[in-house]
């Protein structure tokens, strides 16, 4: 593919946000810009496929993952969010339910919806 560059000056208090936000998802400038207008040129993204989880944790947990979160980044060279992070954990344990479930008896199955209700993941994030 062929690629053309854009340059801009911009706030910097706005510069200091959009360079937290890279970080934060481990997207070069060019990931993150390309993203950022193809969403604003194809009208945003669809928030109606969306939906938001919120949970609290203790403060020691908190500080395991950040401390996990640092270390990945140290071994790595790329940060990896705290979504992304959490997005994994349950996308793996929603690949190993469906599994478990393909190889299940049917007499295990009922009570919960049996496989009827379970289905292989398409990556879920960005």
């Amino acid at each position: 593919m062929e690629a053309k560059g854009i340059t801009c000056k911009i706030p910097l208090d706005l510069h200091e946000r959009i360079s937290e936000e890279m970080r934060e998802s481990g997207r070069t400038v060019s990931q993150y810009m390309e993203m950022i207008i193809r969403e604003h040129l194809e009208g945003g993204r669809n928030m109606s496929k969306t939906r938001t989880m919120a949970f609290q944790v203790s403060e020691e947990l908190f500080r395991k993952i950040k401390a996990h979160l640092a270390r990945y980044e140290e071994i790595y060279h790329r940060k990896l969010t705290q979504r992304d992070f959490v997005l994994g954990l349950i996308e793996k344990a929603l690949e190993e339910d469906f599994a478990a479930c393909q190889t299940a008896q049917p007499e295990q199955n009922e009570g919960w919806g049996g496989c009827e209700s379970a289905e292989p993941l398409t990556h879920l994030s960005e």
